[in-house]
């Protein structure tokens, strides 16, 4: 009896044992080590800038640590930046795409066509159109490390770059590509990407700002699964439903309010805290942008209502730091600053530093002649 009953025990700690490997296989596969190329960093961005073309679909979350107390016109971009988003995508081309943000109160539905974005939210059936206006706020599916990655690697310079150690993403090998901007002003230290070694898709992105560290990321977004496979026309097709309320994107919103904002003797320098301008095209003049890459700040009027809102969130912050041009705030990376210019309220956001955003502000008031 006694050995019929240690029989037994053996074999349900056999199944116990084969039951834990399988639940764990998924973490067991991902932990294994990575396999390394001997690829320069420079071919390594040109693989994954060129694996836009490549099909996929997968499950991703992305984890932001910034804090932003700002008003309500940048309540969604705020949270987005400071929480864990998670997100399902089905990707054919840049023009063909959807992506299901999850949450625990349900899902939004963001579709991509060759006209525009359609964003669908199930739970209240309210549909919004958005068109590719030049100015646009970050959405979720911007946080993917697919396209994080295609943006950030965009514009960067060969002396810019570097390998980093390869790891294993989504149980795939991932090269390693580290980011180092070379501008001053930046507030970016570096940013690291994880590409598929065998499609060049950004599989990881960590971006990390000054003062920061791995274990304290401003923004960490990443695959937990992917399949390389082409997910089918039908799976980002959408149809708007009969029922439905219909509203206007906040891009196009944003951009009527920049036009809004628009003052008479509003003139913006070729350059700002040592950044060059660059050209956006359908931003009005009195709209700025400079920088390149991961290193940028834009310089946008606003109008009195919508800056009275905001110098109001900048202010109760207690890591504000307000003088006679404004009052400005860091958090993370990110930077903003709202100017008293002698036309009106001019904001100043960016990946730039507080010294660049002070300098800048003086260059636009006439403090730093």
């Amino acid at each position: 009896m006694a050995r019929r009953r240690t029989g037994a025990a053996a074999r349900w700690a056999a199944v116990v044992t084969g039951v834990v490997l399988l639940v764990s296989l998924p973490a067991l596969v991902a932990a294994l080590p990575a396999t390394d190329a001997s690829v320069s960093a420079p071919e390594l961005r040109a693989q994954a800038l060129a694996s836009a073309g490549v099909a996929h679909s997968g499950y991703a979350q992305a984890a932001g640590g910034l804090s932003l107390p700002v008003g309500q016109q940048l309540t969604p971009v705020a949270d987005l930046l400071s929480d864990r988003t998670s997100m399902r995508t089905w990707y054919r081309s840049p023009q063909d795409w959807r992506v299901d943000v999850v949450s625990p109160t349900g899902e939004t539905g963001v579709y991509r066509d060759s006209a525009g974005v359609w964003t669908w939210e199930y739970e209240d059936a309210v549909v919004t159109r958005a068109g590719t206006p030049p100015l646009a706020l970050p959405t979720a599916p911007d946080l993917l490390p697919t396209a994080l990655g295609w943006r950030l690697l965009s514009e960067a310079d060969e002396a810019e770059l570097s390998r980093a150690p390869a790891a294993r993403v989504a149980g795939r090998d991932a090269l390693g590509l580290r980011l180092v901007p070379a501008a001053d002003a930046s507030s970016i230290a570096r940013v690291d990407v994880w590409v598929d070694s065998a499609t060049g898709l950004p599989l990881r992105v960590r971006v990390v700002g000054e003062g920061g560290s791995d274990a304290d990321p401003a923004l960490d977004t990443a695959f937990l699964d992917v399949d390389l496979a082409d997910p089918g026309a039908a799976a980002s097709r959408f149809t708007p439903p009969p029922a439905r309320d219909l509203r206007t994107g906040p891009d196009e919103q944003l951009y009527e309010a920049a036009r809004t904002g628009l003052r008479d003797g509003v003139v913006l320098p070729p350059t700002l805290a040592g950044l060059a301008r660059r050209d956006v095209p359908g931003t009005p003049a009195s709209v700025g942008a400079y920088g390149r890459g991961v290193t940028v700040l834009v310089a946008v009027p606003l109008p009195d209502r919508a800056a009275d809102g905001l110098r109001r969130a900048l202010r109760r912050s207690p890591d504000a730091v307000a003088d006679p041009a404004g009052v400005r705030l860091s958090a993370g990376p990110l930077g903003l600053m709202l100017v008293d210019g002698s036309t009106g309220p001019l904001l100043l956001t960016g990946t730039v530093d507080g010294e660049a955003l002070a300098g800048a502000a003086a260059e636009l008031t006439g403090g730093g002649r």
